[in-house]
């Protein structure tokens, strides 16, 4: 009989989870696109379970990570940070990983991984610049989705320098573009290298080695991605489950204690 463990990642802007066998294979996912402080963490484990047609009883070990972790204490059995379940989810999607770099709702994380685990990191959450929350201002002033920010900044066809570090006044330049017809695409792309450069600093203070993973919703973000490789000097790997990083590490760290307490 398969033992099952659950992992919860409650982030600022959205709450996902993950259940595994074994601790090897992905039986369910769900991901609910409203975080900490909302229904969404209670939502994404309802889904989870309805994805693997299973019940919570059904569920060994449960461990919660993420910025609102600790709202998970009655459904829980433990809480962990998210710099280590991001490094543990990393691993285990990329066995080779030095670098990691997840771009979150509200902050950036880069994590130095050496033999599978984390040694060193450097964290912005002081600040929203480079993160998702960024990202959602600049789509909302350019009246485009942010889904979409990665396919038109590849159209750009020249460079359009966003100087400012700090979202406020980041936005004050995009609403300055365009007000003098500044074509939507440069300006995008612009953003994009803009993000990079912050990301690109944030990660030279751990020291970057290849490889280099990147997770987090930004991930998703092709434009990003691809100036933070120019930005870096590194290929960047992404994996389809890159927004569910967070909670596949809850999901195996849950999986070790569960083994671990039943050992003892």
């Amino acid at each position: 009989m398969p033992v099952y463990t659950l992992g919860i990642d409650i982030g600022s802007t959205a709450s996902k989870c993950v259940i595994l066998a074994d601790g090897k294979d992905i039986v369910a996912k769900s991901l609910i696109a409203v975080g900490a402080g909302t229904s969404g963490p209670q939502r994404a484990v309802a889904q989870v379970l309805e994805n693997a047609g299973m019940a919570k009883d059904d569920i060994q070990y449960t461990l919660a990570t993420g910025y609102g972790r600790n709202s998970m204490l009655e459904l829980a059995d433990e809480q962990m940070s998210e710099l280590s379940c991001h490094g543990k989810g990393a691993v285990f999607l990329f066995p080779e990983v030095h670098t990691v770099i997840d771009i979150g709702g509200q902050d950036v994380k880069v994590l130095k991984i050496e033999n599978g685990m984390m040694t060193n990191f450097v964290m912005n959450d002081k600040c929203a610049a480079g993160t998702g929350r960024f990202l959602d201002v600049m789509a909302r002033v350019l009246e485009v989705n942010v889904e979409d920010l990665g396919a038109l900044g590849a159209q750009s066809t020249r460079y359009v320098g966003i100087s400012s570090t700090c979202t406020v006044f980041a936005e004050s330049e995009v609403i300055s573009q365009l007000a003098m017809d500044t074509d939507k695409r440069d300006i995008i792309n612009g953003i994009h290298k803009s993000v990079a450069m912050r990301v690109s600093g944030l990660a030279h203070r751990v020291g970057v080695k290849d490889m280099v993973v990147m997770t987090g919703g930004v991930a998703q973000n092709t434009g990003v991605v691809s100036a933070l490789q120019t930005e870096l000097g590194h290929t960047i790997h992404t994996s389809p489950l890159t927004q569910y990083n967070g909670a596949l590490g809850a999901a195996l760290f849950a999986w070790q204690k569960y083994r671990k307490a039943h050992k003892s």
